[in-house]
Formats: C-alpha cells, sequence, structure tokens
C-alpha cells in the first residue's frame, strides 16, 4: 500500500498533505482567497503558484498530494511538476472523481462543478486522470459520497474498483455533508468477494465540525488510512476570520491560527494525513507549524466549545462565496 511510505517517514511534516483545491482553478469558496491570489487567475499564473507551492512542500518534508478531476487543472498542474522532478519518486498522489468541473475558467459561473457517481463517469474520469498522471497516481477515491450516492450499491462499479485495486491503484472515497458518519460507516460495508473495497477515507473534520469522529475512528481501527480535509474550515478559522478562542491560543503559543486549527486535526490518534489548502507559501510555511504546536489541557477545552452541530455547520459552508 503507497501509505507504508507516509509511515516511514521521519520528517515532522509527513503527516500533512497539500491539496490544490484553491490553486488549481480560479474560483473557490476558501475565505480570504481575493486577497490571495490577487487578479490575475490565468492558467500559467495558477500553473506558477501551484509549482511554487509544491517545490517548497516537498523541500519542507510533505509527501502527500491531493488533486481532483473537479479542481479546474489541478491534476495537469499536479502532473507537469512531477515530470520535470523525476527523482521525486517518495511521494504519494492522490485524485479524485465523481464531481466534473463546469465553470470554464471563470470565478462567476453558475455551477462550478456537477456531481455523478455513475460507473459511465468512473470510466470516463479513470481515463482521464490516467492520461494525465500515468502510474505516478497512487490513489482514486470517489469524490463526497453522501449516504445515498449510488456508488455505495452499484455492484457493477465496485466491481471494476476491485480490479483497479488488482492492479495495484489504492481504491478510497471522500464524504461531505452532515451525514459524514452515516456514509462512512455505510463505505466499511462493502465488500467484493467478502473483501473491503475501501482503504482510504477522506472526510471533513476541524475544531468547528466534529461529527465524524468515531466513524473516522471505526474506519480506522478496520484499517483504513484516514485523511482529513477542511481543517482549516475553508478560512473560517484562518486569521481575521477565526474565533477568539483561537486567536487567543494562537497568541499564546505563539504560533498562527491556522496552525492551531491543524493541530487539533494532527493530535487525533485516527487521522493518518491532514491536508493543507494554503494558497501561498507564507501560508503552507504557517500551516506545517501545527506540526509542532502543543495544545494543553485548558486550550483544548476551550476549542472544544467551538464545535458547531453539523447542520448548521454545513448550512453555512453552502452560503460561502466563490472567489
Amino acid at each position: 500500500m503507497p501509505f507504508a511510505r507516509l509511515a516511514t517517514a521521519t520528517t515532522p511534516t509527513c503527516h500533512i498533505g497539500l491539496g490544490l483545491a484553491a490553486v488549481g482553478r480560479p474560483g473557490y469558496i476558501n475565505l480570504g482567497r481575493d486577497q490571495d491570489l490577487g487578479e490575475d487567475r490565468s492558467v500559467e499564473a495558477l500553473r506558477h503558484r501551484t509549482h511554487e507551492l509544491l517545490d517548497a512542500a516537498y523541500a519542507q518534508g510533505v509527501r502527500y498530494f491531493d488533486v481532483a478531476r473537479s479542481y479546474g487543472r489541478s491534476e495537469e498542474f499536479l502532473a507537469d511538476w512531477l515530470k520535470a522532478r523525476p527523482s521525486f519518486r517518495d511521494i504519494v498522489v492522490g485524485s479524485k472523481w465523481g464531481y466534473t468541473y463546469t465553470a470554464d475558467w471563470s470565478t462567476d459561473a453558475e455551477k462550478h462543478e456537477v456531481k455523478d457517481h455513475t460507473l459511465a463517469t468512473y470510466e470516463r474520469q479513470r481515463a482521464e486522470s490516467e492520461t494525465l498522471l500515468g502510474d505516478l497516481l497512487d490513489l482514486y477515491q470517489i469524490h463526497s459520497v453522501t449516504p445515498d450516492s449510488p456508488a455505495l450499491t452499484d455492484k457493477e462499479l465496485h466491481a471494476r474498483l476491485a480490479e483497479a485495486a488488482e492492479r495495484g491503484l489504492t481504491v478510497g472515497f471522500s464524504t461531505s455533508g452532515p451525514a459524514q458518519a452515516d456514509a462512512i460507516r455505510a463505505a466499511l460495508a462493502v465488500t467484493v468477494d467478502g473483501e473491503p473495497l475501501f482503504r482510504t477515507v477522506q472526510s471533513t473534520y476541524n475544531a468547528l465540525e466534529t461529527s465524524a469522529a468515531p466513524a473516522l475512528a471505526e474506519a480506522h481501527d478496520a484499517g483504513l488510512t484516514v485523511i482529513v480535509k477542511e481543517g482549516m474550515a475553508n478560512g473560517r478559522l484562518a486569521g481575521p476570520h477565526a474565533p477568539d478562542a483561537v486567536r487567543e491560543i494562537a497568541e499564546q503559543t505563539g504560533m498562527g491560527c491556522d496552525a492551531v486549527a491543524l493541530a487539533v486535526v494532527l493530535r487525533q490518534p485516527w487521522a493518518g494525513v491532514v491536508l493543507s489548502g494554503a494558497a501561498t507559501t507564507n501560508q503552507l510555511a504557517s500551516n506545517l507549524h501545527a506540526a509542532v504546536v502543543d495544545l494543553d489541557d485548558d486550550q483544548l477545552t476551550r476549542l472544544a466549545a467551538l464545535v458547531e452541530e453539523p447542520q448548521a455547520y454545513w448550512e453555512r459552508r453552502a452560503q460561502l462565496p466563490w472567489h
């Protein structure tokens, strides 16, 4: 399993990965993105920014990189970077299928992505990912599974995914929405020929949204690698948007609000990889400080008081504008 390379890594940041959702396309829902990216959102400008981030991440010990078919040109940017650096083969690359990017490189499109978990979409997007990444792709995940997703019951799809796993591709899924725990448990029950299908799960978990924690612990105990996304709640736990408790603890620790937020996630015993969604190299460096943040019991108690009801959290997330 490719994630064994992460388990044996010795760098403090080996359990922090870099996700390219915020830089693979001109529009995304992270707060503060207007200031982060500026006005030049051209393909070449974001390609250059992505390569800068990847260089900085690799130099600081990051070895997991996360993309998706719906993240604009993220797969293309990552593939270009890797092909120019043939010695960088100690990394793990994960992508996702199930959403199609529809914004045509615009920030004000009516729809930025369309969800479809059918076998036909898997076959189309798998071919697209292979064209760009080839044998560089280690992990392929179903993007944002919910309890009603047809991907949980489609036996033909399961058989195709199992065939890909037999050829060496790790098969996983990500989750989204207030019923993440239900989706995780349903996916854990999916088997092919009596064997569990999925080897990884990628879910939202942060100081505001902790509802998936018990199910993620169950997934970890079942042998899956747990990848955590949105550890900073799409910017709600960063800088000027952070709650007072996060700001006060950041001042006490001498670190940024972002590092405190990601440290909360890193300390979970089931968290295998925690994603940074940095859009600048300075943000990335600050995010990586999470590996050395030591939170005491009083600070953890204050952070625990920030938890929101899942329905309220996801309703707020759905209202975030695409910048």
